[in-house]
């Protein structure tokens, strides 16, 4: 009688607690969903769920340059994804994805029964509320948290069934997982691993990305090829399973089965911020537009995050003119720096004024490392010890003009390694508008990331500050037949020596600009009177110059001061547009996520610095010095052909080569020397601005030029309109012999100017 009591008993309990269960399922449900345990999405955020989306950045040409990302991600349509890419993605992670309402009955059962041996049972609905909703809170993963994110995964995996249709869950999943360790979303999977659109991609890539799921980083086709594909044929043998149910009837079971036998092709482009078109140029705008995105909000009253609001921003920058000029900075320097490690072999080139080595330089640098900061956290003020590591060989990848090179080396050998390299700042402008067109900062962002071309990247620009003068010159009604000494003039505190040694006899300013002489310059300077040195400051101020740091004594005008590639661009092309000088401008707009025009720029600082006929006056001096002058191999060397202005520039020290080029398409700064100025070329052979650094305009012009689509033809610049009243064709303007810098029959030093 006891027994059957207690048999009762026992019954009358299960039947109670299963009562229990039943009743706090709902209830704890219910919690969930009120976000009693834990914050939940309300209905505005599931009908627009946010996402980091990558901002990304456009060419004029429509092209894209590249994307600011902290998640590489992309949004694409339902329409934009391959049918083949659903089919294997529900084979394989949800066959009953058509069936379920966010939770897969079945398949949970199987896997609660099984202890998950079997794998999890998260439909691909759940999977999306995980990736959309499921944030790290920084709370350990205990196993009561682990529930607590399931049971809301289930209850958004619900919502979401309820607001969207299977199509747009499917395609909203493929847009945000995470595919690799910086892609996420079908999109950039694709551009990473075959460089493809989804649309272009076959079933069985479509198979591998698919199978990657799994695991990143076990599947990795890159990083483990043969898992991959192996995964990707357990994708394909899903297919084939489920083939019934795919909507791509395209193939049958036996094309699917001949599949498996086919090698994973990859055409991998990893992509960071160090990689692709216009690096440093993209480095450098990123500035703005962070700044930009904290001065202004959304709709919503948050400000814009250029990482994660899918921004669309277009600049001036054209593709191929930026890919040409990056392509001609490679091309010569890969050659020159042949030439720089060749002249000075195994000797150092890092040296002081009066060329005598600098033996502490290269730990001077290694202290600036951040290998230096962190043996210094390790060790302490123990400079023995760090240096014992730091003279120690290991193993390390350095930058090789053949690509990157795996090596054994010491860091402060690696120091000494890579601070022997060449390096250029090359900017495009578009006369006419102020638009840059063509950015190349430097010969690789990842290993060298300081950017020559802004506004801060400041280099002596020896003697292409002469044209400032002449122009000033002329600006003061100074005629270019105006004849000056050949001689120093006579400033009390300063000589001026021309860099050949020859002096006497006169020589008009076309001549003296064309042939870089220094006395002639100084001459035209002192001519201009006591004042002509603060003058010529306010003067290139004018022309957007930053002169805070210019010292106005005589000895300006021979290019002592420093000035980057930007503003030099920007003050040139002053000349070729007509006396107007306009702020250089590398942005056009800025669009949300949806395309919505969020902000337009446009040139809004212009001035007019010289009349039209002055201006032009100008540009026909400069067009001697790539006819007659310094810049003449221009023609005889590269055969550039057309209407083109120059100058030249080379730094006593020889550490600066620089050339100005100027049609009336296009006015570049072209600048080329290491880091530090006190790496130097060990003559003036290779370390004059039509040696070291006419190559690289050289080279983009013609490719330009030669580009149907570009338009550019190198016309003569237009006179104006009017009769000239400066005269400019002087009688012994045609300079007779060979006056390059360099290296031709006759030829000089000519352009020391320091």
């Amino acid at each position: 009688m006891a027994k059957k009591t207690t048999e009762s008993n026992w019954i009358k309990r299960f039947w109670k607690y299963y009562l229990y269960l039943l009743l706090f399922i709902p209830v704890f449900f219910l919690l969930v969903n009120f976000g009693v345990l834990g914050s939940m999405p309300d209905i505005e955020e599931l009908e627009n769920p946010r996402s980091a989306l990558a901002s990304e950045l456009y060419s004029e040409d429509g092209e894209m340059l590249g994307q600011y990302f902290i998640q590489k991600r992309s949004y694409l349509g339902y329409d934009e994804i391959p049918v083949q890419m659903f089919d294997a993605l529900i084979s394989t992670e949800d066959e009953r994805f058509y069936e379920h309402s966010g939770i897969d009955a079945q398949r949970l059962v199987g896997a609660v029964l099984r202890l998950g041996s079997s794998g999890g049972a998260s439909t691909i609905s759940q999977q999306l509320a995980k990736n959309l909703f499921h944030y790290d809170n920084g709370i350990r993963p205990n196993l009561f948290v682990r529930l607590t994110q399931k049971l809301k995964e289930w209850v958004i995996a619900v919502r979401l069934e309820r607001r969207y249709t299977k199509e747009e869950i499917a395609t909203m999943y493929l847009n945000t997982v995470q595919f690799s360790g910086i892609s996420y979303g079908i999109k950039s999977a694709a551009k990473e691993f075959f460089n493809k659109e989804p649309k272009e991609l076959k079933l069985e890539e479509c198979a591998v990305l698919v199978g990657m799921l799994k695991a990143i980083s076990a599947y990795n086709p890159k990083r483990n090829p043969n898992n991959s594909t192996a995964r990707r044929n357990i994708v394909i043998g899903q297919m084939m399973r489920n083939w019934v149910n795919l909507r791509n009837k395209d193939l049958t079971k036996e094309d699917l089965e001949k599949l498996k036998a086919t090698p994973i092709v990859l055409n991998y482009q990893y992509e960071d911020h160090n990689n692709g078109p216009a690096v440093y140029f993209r480095e450098w705008l990123k500035k703005d537009l962070v700044k930009w995105c904290k001065e202004h909000k959304k709709p919503n009253g948050e400000t814009y995050n250029l990482y994660k609001d899918g921004l669309k921003i277009y600049t001036t920058i054209n593709y191929k003119l930026q890919v040409y000029a990056e392509e001609a900075a490679a091309k010569h320097l890969k050659d020159l720096q042949v030439q720089f490690d060749k002249s000075w072999g195994t000797k150092e080139p890092w040296r002081d004024e009066n060329w005598k080595v600098l033996p502490n330089y290269p730990v001077q640098e290694l202290r600036k490392t951040p290998r230096y900061a962190a043996l210094k956290e390790l060790y302490g003020k123990d400079t023995t010890k760090i240096m014992r590591v730091c003279r120690t060989k290991t193993k390390m990848t350095v930058f090789s003009w053949d690509g990157d090179k795996d090596t054994m080396m010491s860091p402060l050998d690696s120091v000494k390694y890579m601070k022997r390299f060449l390096h250029t700042g090359f900017i495009a402008i578009q006369p006419s508008t102020g638009q840059v067109k063509a950015w190349v900062g430097g010969i690789n962002h990842h290993y060298f990331q300081y950017d020559h071309v802004n506004r801060s990247a400041g280099r002596q620009v020896g003697s292409t500050f002469k044209p400032f003068v002449y122009a000033m010159a002329i600006d003061n009604k100074i005629s270019p037949c105006t004849q000056f000494p050949n001689s120093p003039p006579p400033y009390p505190n300063w000589r001026v020596s021309n860099s050949d040694g020859a002096y006497g006899g006169t020589m008009n300013m076309y001549k003296g600009l064309a042939t870089s002489t220094n006395c002639i310059v100084a001459q035209v300077l002192y001519a201009m009177g006591e004042n002509a040195p603060k003058n010529v400051v306010d003067f290139v101020r004018k022309m957007g110059i930053d002169s805070a740091k210019m010292d106005p004594y005589p000895s300006i005008c021979l290019g002592v001061t420093d000035i980057s590639p930007f503003d030099m661009a920007g003050a040139f092309s002053t000349f070729a547009n007509k006396g107007y000088w306009i702020e250089p401008t590398y942005l056009t707009r800025i669009e949300d996520k949806n395309g919505n025009i969020l902000a337009e720029f446009a040139p809004t600082n212009i001035k007019q610095i010289m009349t039209e006929e002055k201006a032009y006056v100008m540009c026909k001096l400069l067009e001697g010095v790539v006819n007659f002058g310094t810049g003449q191999r221009l023609r005889y060397k590269y055969g550039v052909e057309g209407w083109i202005g120059g100058k030249t520039g080379t730094t006593q020290s020889n550490s600066d080569g620089w050339f100005m080029g100027v049609t009336k398409d296009l006015v570049c700064a072209t600048w080329v020397g290491c880091d530090s100025r006190k790496v130097r070329f060990r003559n003036t052979a290779y370390g004059q601005g039509a040696h070291a650094a006419l190559p690289i305009f050289a080279y983009f012009i013609k490719r330009a030029k030669a580009d149907p689509k570009l338009d550019i033809k190198l016309f003569p610049i237009d006179p104006p309109p009017n009769e000239l009243s400066i005269e400019f064709r002087c009688n012994d303007f045609s300079i007779q012999g060979d006056v390059d810098e360099f290296g031709s029959p006759g030829g000089k030093d000519l352009d020391l100017g320091i």
